[in-house]
């Protein structure tokens, strides 16, 4: 009966990798590079009319490495964590401001490609037994820069709501 010897060390690499893989860990590859930094989200609203009382404004807002990035042979890189914040808008008058934090700690394929910024702002009444959503306002992919590697981006949108 013949024998294969497989080295231990090769095995132990080859179930590391598969538990990674069948956890959704994202796999770095050789030729990406590490994306650190904190992104410092200013969302400042002119009303377009004021709010009846007892109306809450949130901010949602969502960064993620920009998902067209491929690797030099054409594969798609492993899906990264998004990073998802939620804030309480502070509303005075015409007025409304809400500020964020979202650090970031990714393997990007090319750190030039960037992320996109998603948000999504909504008003809600808490007037009557059952919320009601008032104004809403959504954008998807936005392109943005990753900060400077440790640095923080600050990234401030002026918006009609």
């Amino acid at each position: 009966m013949a024998q294969i010897r497989i080295p231990l060390l090769l095995c132990i690499a080859l179930l590391a990798s598969a538990s990674a893989l069948a956890a959704g860990v994202p796999e770095i590859r050789a030729n990406s590079s590490t994306v650190t930094g904190v992104y410092s989200l200013t969302f400042n609203l002119n009303l377009s009319s004021i709010l009846p009382a007892g109306t809450t404004v949130t901010c949602r807002a969502r960064i993620a490495p920009n998902a067209a990035v491929t690797d030099p042979w054409g594969q798609q890189f492993p899906a990264i964590p998004v990073k998802t914040v939620i804030k309480l808008a502070a509303v005075t008058g015409s007025t409304a401001t809400c500020a964020e934090e979202i650090p970031v700690f990714w393997a990007a394929a090319n750190a030039r490609n960037g992320a996109v910024l998603s948000y999504e702002i909504d008003a809600v009444s808490s007037s009557g037994s059952i919320p009601q959503l008032i104004r809403s306002s959504r954008q998807q992919n936005i392109g943005v820069a990753y900060p400077a590697s440790g640095g923080n981006a600050q990234l401030s949108l002026n918006l009609a709501f």
